[in-house]
Order: C-alpha cells, then structure tokens, then sequence
C-alpha cells in the first residue's frame, strides 16, 4: 500500500502522542492502534486529495474479539478483512454532532493545527469513551438502547443487528427475546434479503443455544 508523503507527515505529527497513550502506527492499515484483553482500540485517518487541499477524517473506534468471533461467522465480509474488523467505528464529527465534517488542509501550517485539534479531542473525550466502549454492558447498551434511530456507533446499520444481539446475549441481557423479535423485523424491512434474512436467523439460533461463559 503507498503511503504519501502527507500521510507520513501526518504520522509524523501525531506519533509520539499516540504512542504515550500506548497506540502503535500500523502504517499499511493507516491507523493508531492499541491492543487490549478482548481485541483493540484504533484510529483510523482518511486523507482525499484534491488539487487544492486534502481533506482528513478521522474515525475511531474499538473491536470486542469475542462479538466479532461470532459475527464474522455470519456476515458476509471479505476473510482478510474479518481480523480487522470493528465492533463499534464513528467520526469525530459524528460523535460532537457533526459540527464539522472533515478537515481542510491547504499547508503544513493548517496541518499542525489539525494535529493539535485531534490530539485535544482524544485528551478530553476520545479516550475515556474508548476506554469502557468494548465493555459488554457499554457494548449492549450502544448498540441497543435507541432501537427507533440508526445507531451512530456503526456505519452499517445491517451489522448493527447482529451485533446488538450478540452483544445482548453476551451480557444476558434480559430483554433479548424482544430484541429478537425487533431486528429480525428490521432486517426485513432493511435488507428485502431473503439470502440476508438466513443468515441472520442462523445467527438467531446459534445464540440460543450459545452458552457464554
């Protein structure tokens, strides 16, 4: 994979400050990761290039090993991509509130700034959310507590389903039967997948006879 002479200034940049916080560079995966007892934190950055300006994202999130052992078996994504898959993945800006989509950056100036705003975010919010976001109950209850809306914490909201109820039946979360009864119906209503629709009831009854330690 190239690596572009921004992006290495980029890493340049925000190295030794993710690396105090125990963040190692995955330079091909282009992101800052820590590893912990049940899978990984990271930081995943985005650059597009444009002629006048690249613009950044910055997107964060973590892997809950045992949640994703289980749901790679069902879903339908690449096998060199399921170790590196997240449970939970969102923008900076998607978790202030989209007060700013992306960054703009015309020079290394404007990127020092960048850095420093990235780096402020992390210090203050960042990595407390990160550091109790793969816990189970955090997991279950993220992934399950605003059934009407979109979960922001995923992109696909398909993966959402399995994941919230993998997630629920890992933390005996006493709701779980409902929480059945309600993804099975938006999957439905989502996908018109009957392919899609088997799937997720193999996964329905996988869990039901799943005994989580």
């Amino acid at each position: 994979m190239t690596i572009t002479s921004f992006e290495t200034n980029l890493y340049q940049h925000l190295a030794p400050f993710f690396s105090d916080h125990a963040y190692a560079l995955l330079t091909e995966k282009k992101q800052f990761r820590r590893v912990t007892s049940n899978g990984f934190q990271n930081i995943i950055l985005t650059s597009v290039f444009y002629p006048d300006d690249t613009t950044l994202e910055v997107n964060f999130g973590c892997r809950h090993e045992q949640v994703e052992q289980i749901a790679q078996q069902f879903l339908n994504n690449q096998p060199d991509l399921r170790p590196d898959a997240n449970t939970l993945i969102l923008s900076m800006s998607r978790f202030v509130g989209f007060q700013k989509a992306r960054y703009k950056i015309h020079s290394e100036a404007d990127l020092s700034q960048v850095c420093s705003q990235i780096e402020d975010f992390f210090s203050a919010q960042g990595f407390d959310f990160l550091a109790t976001a793969a816990s189970l109950p955090t997991l279950d209850r993220l992934l399950n507590e605003y059934l009407d809306e979109p979960c922001r914490y995923v992109y696909n909201q398909t993966h959402r389903c399995y994941k919230g109820l993998i997630a629920a039946r890992l933390n005996h979360n006493p709701n779980f039967d409902d929480l059945v009864d309600y993804y099975r119906h938006l999957l439905i209503h989502q996908t018109q997948n009957p392919y899609e629709q088997m799937h997720f009831e193999r996964l329905i009854a996988y869990l039901q006879h799943y005994s989580a330690n």
